[in-house]
């Protein structure tokens, strides 16, 4: 088991710290455009971006997930940010 984790997970290094590093700094300018479509501060978008992207990191994905910003999230993050406020939008996006 031990061999298995090792070889899924230290195979490929220095590929995933390159795909790691572009997917970052294609996340940037998409993260802040997408909070100003919610209508929140763009630092909002980063930090949630950043901390969605630790979680996938560790936890995992599957095909098909969607774990970034897309502009349907942020059309629909428009209207929660307005009747109910920025400390719901945690919540919306995790569940």
């Amino acid at each position: 088991m031990l061999s298995t984790i090792r070889e899924q997970w230290f195979s490929n290094i220095r590929g995933d710290v390159l795909a790691g590093i572009v997917v970052a700094l294609a996340l940037i300018p998409e993260a802040i455009a997408f909070s100003i479509i919610a209508g929140v501060d763009p630092k909002v978008g980063l930090y949630a971006s950043f901390c969605i992207a630790v979680v996938i990191a560790f936890v995992g994905g599957r095909p098909g997930m969607i774990s970034g910003a897309t502009g349907a999230m942020a059309l629909l993050m428009v209207t929660l940010v307005k009747e109910h406020g920025l400390q719901y939008l945690l919540a919306a996006t995790i569940f």
